[in-house]
């Protein structure tokens, strides 16, 4: 039957597909459609409402803004730290993060909050139970896997810190013994940055300039940020206001401290790592399609900042670190931004990659933010390969030693995600396995960020991005098992098993057509797909099985081009052959929109047919998808309408039919996509190519039309990369395991 109208279309086909037993079934159960709207639009007041950034307060920099004098006299300039120290003292006596006990982290914030008191001689009780608290666990500052969460900047401002403490009297218990290693990576780190580099450039030092002694402060007021502050640092900043009563820096903490209430975070605005990171979140988590006008917001914020000099945590600092920077160019350039990987260039040295000049151990989230970056390379970026070669063995070596922990973040399963990284890489990851992998991996407002101290991202560490991610990933999987329970009715009704399609086989067309096109208002794209790849078995079968494959081919596509009417209504009752035309008559018309659009089907079908070898029939078969998936859609016949460059579709065609025809004769020889030498390199290429010309945007193809080409060689890649066991694996999670 013919339908010209596209909703009307759509509607058909959902109506056949999940139908069981009679009943229609509603994808989306009674409570997940109260709660799943309040949840999106809770999401979407949160992304509306970004500003400087949603962070936690830091005890440390509180406690430093509130030792700060007033400029005319000897009272505190901001007494509403010292309100805040003493409101958020801990019951243990510490200050610090109350849910994830760190010793350093505690160690730090309480021995600051304690000389913050001490110098004004207020709240002695306050004081000595802080006081108790840190001479009850020197001890642990020995605690041998302190290295792998290592405050940034502790080895040189705990030191300092202990020194003020003495000046100021105060009985700490030092054990010099625990703190032998503290005060050696002090001398160890300040040996390796000349005093000049500390007062000539923005390097990461500046983070820790109130442990610094002997500082030219005409010149390092020189580098102060244009918001007046010292790398976005209030406990930095304070420090630089006691030492020269700079106005600037003063107005930068007064502006803070009125923010947060008397609080002070770690370090302040932290515009584009929020902007970069929720965007990274929803992504991942499944749910961005909900958000695309507020996405669109946060990356064209981030691409008015984004240069050849790379990115940083906030827009105010002139620096740059290689996670921001990778992020930033990743998430650009995925959603069309043209950007150069020349801004990670900066971050090489001798062969290697790193966040930050000069830093003593090298970070696992930033190599894996690398790797991720270098996964949407296009042909010619060496330095993009080069960073791909360290990163990936980097994270290698990570894994195969079990030292999976980062200095920058205390994530649910570092380990899950590195390795999902590893193991499926970009060009072979399915949208909706991704997302499968990573609702086990995300652990919402768990999530702990380090820097001085430990500190929290409130909008991208966030339960209700878990919970709307899981409900929405349910009702996924509710969609799917009703559509996979329709086209398993239909397959039989078809008796495709008579031509070797067994139930796996329509499980498998199904779940990869699923896990690439998974949105509910694309479901007959989506079975357009499953169906085509169904019937393209069944065909392929019917001609292997015959004792002349040649004669059968070219009888079958005379048929086919035949009367498609008269097969339609006297398939189900002729021959083998007949009722297989039947079925596949049958499937063309229902896609189908329109004379048009059915002969341009049948066409393809044609074409994929007289092509057709017992060996190489994948290339061919991978445009029969995306053909089918862009006719149904109603976008093929829009083609003629959009101002095309119909060399550059041409040339998409053959980079998709290529790289699918390579993939699969390496997994029929028994070759894996790591071990196929020069067959390995020459795809490797030509997914480079269809990345540029999938992401770059400039042929005059539709976003969702060169997206399915995409799809479409990622789940071929997909097939031959992973084994049966590990697809199964997926499918099992992705379709029928309840997201927990």
């Amino acid at each position: 039957m013919k339908v010209s109208n596209e909703e009307a279309h759509e509607a058909s086909i959902k109506q056949v597909v999940l139908e069981v037993d009679g009943t229609k079934d509603v994808i989306s159960q009674k409570d997940e459609k109260k709660k799943m709207p309040q949840m999106i639009n809770d999401i979407r007041s949160m992304m509306r409402s970004i500003g400087d950034g949603e962070i936690s307060i830091s005890a440390y920099d509180t406690a430093w803004v509130a030792i700060v004098k007033k400029m005319d006299g000897d009272s505190p300039q901001f007494p509403s730290s010292i309100r805040w120290i003493i409101q958020n003292q801990l019951s243990d006596g510490s200050w610090g993060d109350e849910a994830f006990f760190l010793v350093q982290d505690r160690m730090i914030n309480t021995l600051a909050c304690v000389i913050a008191l001490k110098s004004w001689n207020i709240h002695e009780d306050e004081q000595e139970k802080g006081l108790s608290f840190i001479r009850e666990n020197w001890w642990r500052l020995e605690d041998e896997e302190l290295d792998d969460w290592m405050l940034g900047g502790f080895e040189i401002i705990f030191p300092r810190l202990l020194e003020m403490a003495v000046d100021l009297g105060l009985d700490v218990h030092c054990d010099e013994y625990a703190l032998r290693d503290v005060f050696a990576k002090r001398d160890q780190k300040l040996a390796r940055i000349p005093k000049d580099l500390l007062h000539n450039a923005h390097t990461s030092l500046l983070f820790s300039l109130e442990g610094m002694q002997d500082v030219d402060w005409k010149r390092i007021l020189k580098l102060r940020c244009p918001d007046g502050s010292i790398m976005s640092c209030p406990a930095s900043t304070a420090y630089a206001l006691m030492q020269t009563g700079d106005n600037k820096c003063l107005e930068f903490l007064d502006g803070i401290i009125k923010k947060f209430n008397g609080g002070a975070p770690t370090f302040y605005p932290i515009d584009l790592f929020e902007h970069l990171w929720l965007v990274d979140r929803l992504v991942r988590l499944g749910i961005s399609t909900y958000f695309t006008s507020e996405i669109k917001e946060c990356l064209e914020y981030v691409y008015r900042y984004w240069s050849d000099k790379g990115l940083f945590c906030t827009s105010d600092v002139p620096f740059s670190d290689i996670d921001d920077t990778a992020m930033g160019f990743r998430l650009l350039r995925l959603h069309g931004y043209h950007v150069s990987p020349r801004a990670l260039k900066q971050f090489e040295m001798d062969g290697e990659f790193f966040c930050f000049a000069r830093e003593s151990n090298k970070s696992l989230t930033c190599a894996y933010s690398l790797y991720r970056a270098c996964q949407v390379a296009f042909p010619g970026e060496d330095d993009l390969q080069r960073a791909e070669i360290f990163s990936h063995q980097f994270l290698h070596d990570r894994r195969d030693s079990h030292n999976l922990k980062d200095k920058w973040l205390i994530p649910k399963d570092l380990s899950g995600e590195v390795g999902y990284a590893l193991d499926m890489p970009w060009k072979a990851s399915l949208p909706r396995i991704e997302t499968r992998m990573y609702l086990e991996q995300y652990g919402g407002s768990n999530d702990v960020w380090i820097a001085k101290v430990l500190y929290r991202m409130y909008l991208i560490n966030n339960d209700i991005l878990l919970q709307a991610a899981k409900a929405d990933f349910s009702s996924f999987q509710r969609m799917c098992r009703l559509e996979l329970h329709g086209i398993k009715k239909w397959s039989k009704w078809k008796n495709l098993e008579m031509y070797g399609v067994s139930p796996k086989s329509v499980l498998q067309a199904y779940f990869l057509a699923a896990s690439s096109i998974f949105e509910p208002n694309r479901a007959t794209e989506r079975l357009g797909w499953a169906r085509t790849a169904v019937l393209a078995e069944a065909v392929s079968s019917h001609f292997r099985r015959s004792t002349s494959p040649d004669t059968t081919r070219e009888g079958f596509v005379s048929k086919l081009t035949g009367d498609r009417c008269n097969n339609i209504e006297s398939g189900a009752k002729g021959s083998t052959e007949s009722s297989l035309l039947h079925a596949l008559h049958e499937h063309i018309s229902f896609l189908s929109f329109d004379d048009a659009s059915s002969d341009n089907l049948c066409e393809s079908w044609k074409q994929w047919i007289v092509t057709w070898t017992s060996r190489d029939c994948q290339g061919n078969a991978a445009l029969l998808l995306v053909r089918a998936v862009e006719i149904c859609s109603g976008r093929h016949g829009c083609l003629t309408d959009q101002k095309l460059d119909l060399y550059k579709y041409s040339w998409l065609e053959h980079l998709t039919s290529s790289i699918c025809r390579k993939v699969c004769a390496r997994a029929q020889d028994g070759q894996s996509t790591e071990n196929a030498g020069d067959s390995n390199r020459q795809v490797d290429l030509q997914m480079k190519e269809l990345a540029r010309c999938v992401l770059k945007g400039d042929s005059g193809i539709s976003e969702p039309t060169r997206h399915t080409f995409l799809h479409v060689v990622k789940s071929f890649y997909y097939v031959a990369h992973c084994s049966p066991e590990t697809v199964d694996s997926h499918i099992s999670k992705v379709m029928f395991e309840d997201v927990i």
